[in-house]
């Protein structure tokens, strides 16, 4: 959930040390999600994987110049954005992002989660992502952290979705801080007609059943809607089962670097096989756990780690 960065610099005639290290790593987070689908997709051939930011990743050598990754795009269904059209609440589309993102919005679903200057601006953000082809959900005042549901969907239908080439829509819910319990948490969800719902697997410390899933892929008008979950794959966060208590910064080595703004989370060197196998290829994996409780496919967050590890902005 964090907000887009650009990355101007990629220009593969004279790249500098640092440079050169970001493209080496943005191959590896390549890489790394074509091996997270794989995984999934041996067991659900329909999972769904929605990579979020660093939108270079998309491009052969992370270079927009370059032309899409094919190997890529065929892992993925969609990709998840923010701060695309608005960016500290004010009116500022961000043209560079945005030409790569019309490279490849007739392979995938673009889904913008802008955050705005308050809800007069929601018609123009609902308006700008249509002009795209793109489905949005602007948020405003405290929701900038995902925690409460709209009181309106745009583009709200009664069809069954399927896939998210189908949605015309989505709620972006991963704070379930709002909420007292579990049961209050999934019934608010029931009572909405969203075509795709992006969720946390945990509700505090517990994982989500399958029920608890599948009571959510029925929209309250009747219609079947996709149930998706939030997985960090660039930034490990302390409060999740995987985290040892020993673990620190620099402990174990892959633990890289301090992330600014998140006192809980640290950048991780996401091609380490150690990290690896937190997130997917067996049985305790998070990925396992998703397919395990039956969630339509998985949103996955900090893409543009493979840049942070090296640079400060």
């Amino acid at each position: 959930m964090r907000k887009g960065c650009l990355f101007l610099f990629i220009v593969l005639s004279g790249l500098s040390c640092k440079e050169r290290k970001t493209v080496k790593a943005g191959v590896k987070m390549q890489d790394f999600i074509i091996s997270i689908s794989n995984f999934a997709r041996a067991q659900d051939p329909d999972f769904i994987l929605i990579p979020q930011n660093g939108e270079e990743i998309l491009f052969n050598d992370i270079d927009p110049e370059k032309g899409l990754r094919s190997d890529l795009i065929q892992a993925i269904n969609g990709y998840g954005v923010e701060e695309l059209f608005y960016n500290n609440g004010s009116y500022a589309p961000d043209d560079y992002r945005l030409g790569m993102l019309r490279q490849a919005r007739s392979s995938i679903k673009v889904m913008v989660a802008d955050y705005l200057g308050n809800d007069a601006d929601a018609a123009n953000a609902f308006q700008a992502a249509d002009v795209e082809q793109f489905i949005a959900f602007p948020r405003y005042n405290s929701n900038y952290d995902y925690k409460y549901i709209p009181a309106t969907v745009f583009h709200e239908n009664a069809d069954d979705i399927h896939s998210l080439d189908q949605a015309q829509n989505y709620l972006y819910l991963i704070s379930t801080e709002s909420y007292p319990d579990k049961a209050s948490f999934l019934s608010a969800i029931q009572q909405t007609n969203f075509d795709v719902v992006i969720i946390d697997a945990f509700f505090g410390d517990e994982l989500l059943t399958s029920a608890d899933v599948t009571s959510l892929k029925t929209k309250l008008n009747g219609g079947k809607r996709l149930v998706i979950s939030y997985m960090n794959i660039g930034s490990a966060e302390k409060y999740r089962y995987y985290w040892k208590k020993n673990w620190g910064l620099h402990h174990p080595l892959w633990l890289k670097k301090k992330y600014d703004g998140y006192k809980d989370e640290i950048w991780v060197k996401f091609w380490k096989d150690e990290w690896q196998e937190i997130i997917y290829g067996n049985a305790d994996s998070y990925t396992k756990k998703l397919l395990n409780a039956g969630f339509d496919g998985a949103y996955l967050d900090n893409i543009e780690g493979f840049y942070f590890l090296y640079h400060k902005d």
